[in-house]
């Protein structure tokens, strides 16, 4: 969320940045600035009537020892008729500041400078590329042959328990998940990244916290009779262990990383790209999530960009980065960079990791601040995330890309984890 005195104080520049997004801010930051102003003139009535009142309060006393009863009176019926305005206006100051955060929720983060223009994927600029586009051998089949010809992924059984979007990993299939979340969390450790194993499920407040909710998509799976909400990424749940703390910035940086399996409802998504593993509803992911002070966030996002960029290198597999630009970047992000593999069987590249910084704009839901040295004034800290790594599309790609005649290689830094190096 954009902090008030940003908009207050920068409504113009406010306004032309969110342009970037393809976002007309003009109507929604004129309603905040209207209910602020509102809601300011409502506080200072408020805080005068209570001042009047008080004078008043303390003047009854005196006058009853003075033998002025019937000014006393007069001062007490003034009392009760500035208590009934004070709730009339405590009521209208409710419904300003109701007003005011629901305004506020509705505007985007600011993209940072280095966001391209642009409205959709096709915009996104490619900052590296490891190869070329290239052509498996005749007869290469895509992964959700392959997975029925080696038994080790089953949707119709995922259909017949759940339904369509939540597949059964089996035998070495199962295996190879264990495999790459083991890989993708040791990875992380080395890179001083702190474990932890969050709850599958957030409340509302902490789905607030970090630009889920409001759910303008209907993507999260809510568990109404508790109002609980299954996540959408460990993002949510470990951003939010700093929810309402106070750091130092002697604390920083915050590394965390966690494994889960993430919940999405994938509303309105259908045809060929959804196919198989490249959309499901359920899915497993390590999530590296980072807390900086904020002259260094952008220096941390090149260091998870380049973490995220070993383990794609160390699965042998092809990619490319992609900057995002305006139009393709989420809600909360300032900046973000999309991982993609190339899929030679489906002839497409495939997204497996967004690494994002969120700048202030979570932290400011979060109320996550912090102290510079022994300075009382508390400042906003910055919020980064990335997916290192996310599995479907990477267990796609490893299995279309892999393909031998005598079955799938398992990339040399997976064997230790599988305890073998073919799936046949």
């Amino acid at each position: 969320m954009l902090t008030l005195k940003l908009i207050q104080e920068n409504k113009d520049f406010v306004i032309e940045r969110l342009k970037v997004k393809n976002f007309d801010a003009t109507a929604i930051v004129d309603k905040i600035i209207a209910a602020d102003n509102e809601r300011k003139s409502y506080q200072a009535e408020v805080e005068a009537l209570q001042q009047e009142m008080n004078v008043i309060s303390r003047s009854v006393g005196e006058l009853i020892k003075s033998g002025r009863k019937d000014e006393a009176e007069a001062a007490k019926a003034r009392t009760s008729d500035i208590k009934a305005k004070i709730k009339a206006l405590d009521e209208k100051l409710t419904e300003a500041e109701r007003e005011l955060k629901a305004q506020l929720v509705l505007l985007p983060n600011l993209p940072s400078k280095l966001v391209p223009e642009g409205r959709t994927a096709a915009d996104n600029v490619v900052v590296y590329k490891s190869c070329d586009e290239f052509e498996l051998p005749a007869g290469a089949q895509p992964h959700w042959e392959l997975i029925k010809k080696y038994d080790i992924i089953d949707f119709d059984l995922g259909i017949k328990v759940t339904g369509a979007g939540f597949p059964f990993y089996k035998g070495k299939g199962a295996r190879l998940q264990r495999a790459l979340i083991s890989f993708f969390l040791d990875e992380a450790a080395k890179a001083g990244f702190n474990e932890v194993m969050p709850p599958l499920v957030v409340n509302e407040d902490s789905g607030f916290g970090t630009g889920q909710l409001p759910d303008k998509e209907g993507q999260m799976y809510h568990v109404g009779l508790d109002n609980l909400y299954m996540i959408p990424t460990a993002e949510v749940p470990v951003t939010n262990i700093y929810r309402d703390v106070i750091l130092k910035s002697t604390d920083f940086p915050v590394k965390n990383c966690a494994y889960s399996a993430c919940f999405r409802r994938e509303a309105g998504s259908w045809g060929a790209d959804v196919r198989g593993l490249n959309r499901l509803h359920q899915f497993d992911k390590v999530e590296i999530v980072q807390i900086t002070h904020p002259d260094k966030s952008y220096e941390a996002l090149d260091e998870m960009v380049a973490h995220v960029r070993g383990l794609v290198e160390k699965l042998e597999l092809p990619f490319r980065i992609v900057r995002l630009c305006g139009g393709d970047m989420s809600f909360t992000s300032a900046l973000t960079y999309d991982f993609e593999v190339y899929s030679a069987a489906q002839k497409r590249w495939l997204e497996v990791s967004s690494v994002s910084n969120f700048e202030s704009f979570q932290a400011n839901r979060l109320k996550l601040r912090f102290k510079e040295g022994n300075d009382k004034k508390t400042q906003l800290a910055h919020t980064l995330n990335g997916s290192a790594l996310a599995l479907p599309r990477i267990v796609a790609a490893l299995l279309e890309n892999n393909q031998t005649p005598e079955g799938i290689r398992i990339p040399k830094v997976l064997v230790p984890y599988t305890g073998f190096d073919m799936i046949d």
